[in-house]
């Protein structure tokens, strides 16, 4: 590995990086800019912060930079342009600000001054020959026109709806920092003062820990060593960078450019990672998201590798998205496979991700559903009722994904014979069960929903809508003074949420009990249609009695989330 002299970064203001004739660019194939207003937002008011404290400074994070093999003043952004661009789009909005001074000639002669001054200090000399100002900052080729044309010009442009998004950000970033700027009423009405605000406060105290390096290598060790203290750099950006780097003539780029736009939008920036994780799974083992970008240096030498990879990630991209919900157009033609995904979004179940992405391209549509319900059904055991942990799940299928892709795995039985050893117990599931709580708030209460609805459709063989029915609590939430009879405050804390105290009811029948004793709630029930809420029909609602019918839905639960296949 090529070693990095950490002590060759410093920290610098963004006045001495701009301000001292170098350049700085991103790279072309960069992505767009993306910053919206929540990030303006805390940029703004830690610029304010600074402003009424005139001894504080900021710390903006690391700035990753890599030097040019021809000129000691030309720097590719590796991470850190959505900063930068943003505190160039500050700069332009207090010249824009002085201008206007100089347009209602307020001091008009010295303001004009100043305008100048800070344009070729802050973003550039003036062109001789086109008269317009050019960056020191160049943006990526998707946002370098509309930056250099509009916004270093001050020119509005004609129509904001037709501009691309990332163009409509940055004007709308622009349109942020002038209209805040007027907050500083002091500032704004002095061309002296808004060039003392630009050159004291946002050049001088925003500062930056800045990192130069010599390779895409280097800048990776980097990446390694700053995400490992917390700080997030985007190891997406420096893969793309790599890739495109592999591709000599401009056809070829521009293709895999338009290859890469494709996977990125159905994938997601900040899925990425993830995703290519998981594809990376299909061929090696303990693939972790550290070693991403090293492992796929490693692994592509020309373009036609990269090409290679870019087709796969594109083949896998569209599954990956499904498999994450149950409503995506990929499961058009094969609507059985809808329910297992759902249960693997309630389960929050990932780890499978690589043996389906083997299996959906190795085995027949049959196949695959059975291996979906496969998943689902000790996830189910292991994940949900178990809560076991969940990195032996992550290796042992990671395993499995290169068995199905060597074709040495090529049915779901032998993908069970291979996960034997986590698929939990009929006597352990049948304990872990009868003990099983889950809470009814927030993204817990869908969860507990299916349970209901699979234990419901066992009990009375007539399948039940989700969304249906209430849950309804024997032991309320909020129980009365009269429940205190048979709970303790201990009890009524630990049993709230067992399985054992929930039940489906129609909602006007909750709503007609509410928080009722059990003698009245127990009438009520034989008035559902729900079997499971009719065959509650003890003398009392007590622990014991609580905890008699958890275990009586837990022998429940062991045949209806089993597998398929013989221990």
């Amino acid at each position: 590995m090529a070693r990095i002299n950490l002590l060759d970064t410093r920290t610098t203001s963004f006045g001495d990086l701009i301000g001292n004739g170098k350049i700085y660019r991103v790279p072309p194939f960069q992505r767009d800019y993306s910053w919206s207003e929540e990030n303006w937002e805390d940029l703004w008011q830690d610029v304010k912060a600074l402003h009424t404290n005139p001894d504080s400074s900021h710390y903006m994070g690391a700035l990753v930079l890599q030097s040019s093999d021809t000129s000691d003043k030309d720097f590719t952004i590796i991470d850190g342009q959505q900063r930068l661009a943003t505190l160039s789009i500050i700069v332009i909005a207090v010249i824009d600000k002085i201008q206007k001074l100089v347009d209602r000639e307020a001091e008009a002669e010295a303001n004009q001054e100043r305008q100048e001054i800070l344009k070729r200090t802050y973003l550039s000399d003036r062109d001789p020959r086109s008269l317009r100002y050019s960056s020191k900052l160049l943006l990526n080729e998707n946002n370098n026109d509309f930056y250099q044309s509009n916004l270093i010009n001050l020119r509005s442009p004609l129509n904001v709806r037709s501009l691309a998004k990332s163009n409509q950000l940055l004007w709308q970033a622009f349109q942020y920092f002038s209209n805040h700027l007027e907050e500083l009423q002091e500032v704004i009405r002095s061309g002296e003062k808004l060039a003392t605000f630009l050159t004291n406060t946002v050049a001088q105290r925003l500062l930056f820990i800045q990192i130069n390096v010599e390779d895409e290598l280097n800048a990776y060790t980097v990446f390694e060593t700053l995400n490992a203290r917390g700080i997030e750099l985007s190891s997406t950006d420096l893969l793309k960078n790599y890739l495109f780097s592999l591709f000599r003539g401009p056809d070829d780029l521009q293709e895999a450019q338009r290859q890469w736009r494709r996977i990125v939008n159905t994938v997601q920036m900040e899925k990425f990672p993830e995703f290519l994780r998981y594809y990376l799974s299909l061929k090696q083992t303990r693939v972790r998201r550290e070693r991403l970008f090293k492992l796929v240096r490693e692994s592509l030498e020309d373009a036609q590798q990269a090409f290679d990879l870019l087709d796969q990630l594109e083949n896998y991209s569209s599954l990956f998205i499904a498999l994450g919900n149950s409503n995506d157009e990929f499961w058009r033609d094969t609507p059985e496979n809808r329910p297992y995904i759902r249960e693997l979004e309630l389960f929050r179940v990932k780890q499978a991700y690589p043996t389906l992405f083997a299996a959906y391209e190795k085995f027949s549509p049959e196949n695959f559903t059975r291996l979906l319900k496969l998943v689902c059904v000790m996830s189910f055991r292991y994940t949900v009722v178990s809560s076991l942990n969940p990195n032996e799940l992550e290796t042992l299928y990671n395993r499995v994904a290169i068995a199905i892709t060597n074709s040495e795995t090529t049915n779901p039985k032998q993908v069970f014979d291979s996960l034997r050893s986590v698929y939990v117990s009929d006597e352990k599931l049948l304990q872990d069960f009868s003990l099983l709580s889950i809470s009814t708030k927030g993204q817990k209460k869908k969860l507990v929903r299916y349970i209901l609805c699979k234990l419901e459709a066992d009990a009375s063989h007539i399948d039940v809508n989700e969304d249906s029915f209430s849950i309804e609590h024997i032991l309320p939430e909020s129980p009365t003074d009269g429940w205190r009879q048979h709970f303790s405050d201990s009890q009524v804390e630990e049993m709230t949420y067992r399985i054992g105290n929930l039940i489906p009811l129609e909602p006007n029948l909750n709503r007609q009990i509410g928080n009722e004793l059990y003698s009245l709630k127990r009438t009520i029930y034989q008035q559902s249609v729900y079997a499971l809420t009719q065959n509650v029909v003890a003398e009392e609602w007590t622990p014991d009695t609580l905890s008699t019918r958890q275990r009586h839905l837990a022998q429940r639960a062991v045949h209806i989330w089993r597998s398929d296949f013989p221990l």
